[in-house]
């Protein structure tokens, strides 16, 4: 038994770690978001109140017999509502003081009066209690996963008119009294509806995952349930690019987990070293980190050089000297990002492999050489896509057969490297200046972005801009009935 115990202690640390898996990609949205999101989904809120659907009331008392029908919300007036953060997993909205005008038709008898017409009539005093619960659901996907609603009317006024409007005002109690309660009745129900099918599916554009490009995709799954404070709300994302030929791979993350301490700007993403990390072993892994420069693509005076530098090689091969040239560039190991508050850089290892390409006959190989190169990367946020533009920053190239043959290449070094600046990087760059989505709902775009290098990740403070309204959004993905 108490091996068993003993046991249990040496492996409850390894299971705690386990249950944590660091995210490679954390998003914090702060009270100053959370006011702007507050002000849209208020106008949400007023069209979803304005199309409340209320039952007719028909009734009698003594020799008063009534019916209302056609119920419509006229007006609404929300000037007082908050929406705040509650933890753990909860927001709170609530609106106090909350007027609703409504206009209805009456048929209404006494004795032998018969009436019909319009009434106008008005809610005061509304208050409406509602807290969502939100969660991460199977596919990793942020949803309100639950609602609680509580609303009640104060008080309620209608107005007749007419030649029986004084008659009727006295008895206007049963009327105003069965009105109140089916308003106060619909108006959870609506919001219910609005929250768990509505604003779910503005939640499902949010990618989850999907794909780049050709060749690698995203996964931006939520590792665990949103953590909510009074000030901040925090969604953890895995952050994990895979390639396509084997989506099933899984790259275990090793990096600094990201903090983010600001609450300055609307919204914060963090990125590790580990997201730009497995983006660039999916590439490797999709063997697509080759570059090859054959004949008229080789810059001329790279290719004299290359000449006269392999002149004895070249030499005695005629008649083959006139060959086209053909430089093949390949990554040999997947890249490493470093990220430090100075800067973040990109290390890459790879062969660079110069041949003749003689017609109608084999390749000759001339020189394999390996190459170290460090970039530096600078990461910036346009919209909603995350673009990284590199620079070579230091290259060294020596021979992987002789320290001789190193030594002969040492006059290659600035030529290879103009090489580089001049015709590969700006091929690289042309692959990522697409960049890749950041998970934020269809409609929401980033404003005024700054990045900031911390150690072993960075992240991107920026405001929030709607360029699509709620309603055009959810009435694009709204659920067939």
């Amino acid at each position: 038994m108490a091996a068993g115990s003993c046991l249990l202690l040496l492996l409850l640390p390894s299971l705690v770690t386990a249950s944590h898996s660091p995210p490679g990609c954390k998003i914090r949205i702060t009270s100053k978001g959370l006011d702007l999101v507050k002000q849209e989904g208020l106008r949400f809120v007023e069209q979803e109140l304005q199309n409340i659907t209320v039952s007719d009331l028909h009734g009698n008392e003594g020799q008063f017999q009534y019916n209302i029908s056609q119920v419509k919300v006229t007006d609404l007036q929300l000037a007082f509502s908050d929406l705040n953060f509650q933890p753990q997993q909860h927001l709170v909205f609530n609106i106090n003081n909350a007027s609703i005008s409504l206009r209805f038709c009456r048929q209404l008898l006494y004795w032998f009066f018969y009436d019909i017409g319009s009434i106008n009539a008005s809610a005061d005093g509304v208050h409406i209690y509602t807290v969502l619960q939100l969660a991460k659901d199977e596919a990793g996907r942020l949803k309100i996963s639950n609602m609680t609603c509580n609303a009640s009317i104060a008080r309620m006024h209608a107005g007749f008119s007419g030649t029986l409007r004084k008659v009727y005002e006295f008895l206007s109690t049963f009327i105003v009294t069965g009105m109140r309660f089916l308003l106060s009745q619909q108006i959870c129900p609506s919001l219910e509806h609005a929250s768990l099918v509505l604003l779910n599916s503005l939640l499902d554009t949010v990618p989850v995952r999907n794909y780049v490009d050709e060749h690698i995709g995203i996964d931006y799954s939520l590792l665990r349930d949103p953590s909510v404070s009074t000030d901040t709300l925090d969604l953890d994302f895995k952050g994990m690019f895979f390639p396509r030929v084997r989506e099933d791979q899984e790259l275990e993350n090793h990096a600094v987990e990201p903090v983010i301490k600001e609450t300055e700007r609307m919204v914060y993403v963090a990125f590790s070293e580990y997201f730009f990390d497995s983006a660039m072993h999916s590439y490797f892994q999709a063997g697509v980190l080759t570059i090859e420069l054959q004949g008229e693509k080789v810059p001329k005076d790279l290719e004299v050089l290359l000449r006269a530098t392999f002149f004895g090689t070249i030499f005695m091969l005629s008649p083959s000297v006139d060959a086209p040239l053909r430089l093949v560039l390949q990554v040999s190991a997947p890249p490493r990002c470093i990220i430090k508050p100075s800067g973040t850089s990109v290390s890459v290892s790879a062969f660079l492999n110069i041949s003749l390409v003689p017609p109608d006959r084999p390749p000759v190989q001339l020189s394999s050489m390996a190459m170290e190169t460090k970039l530096s990367a600078k990461v910036f946020l346009q919209g909603k896509a995350l673009r990284v533009q590199l620079d070579l920053r230091r290259f060294r190239i020596y021979s992987k057969q002789s320290a001789l043959e190193s030594l002969a290449l040492f006059s290659l070094q600035a030529p290879l490297k103009t090489l580089l600046q001049l015709t590969i990087m700006p091929i690289i760059n042309e692959r990522t200046k697409k960049g890749v989505q950041i998970p934020l709902p269809e409609g929401m775009d980033f404003t005024r972005e700054v990045v900031t290098n911390h150690a072993g990740f960075l992240t991107v403070g920026a405001d929030l801009h709607f360029s699509k309204g709620l309603r055009e959004v959810i009435e694009k993905y709204r659920p067939v009935p």
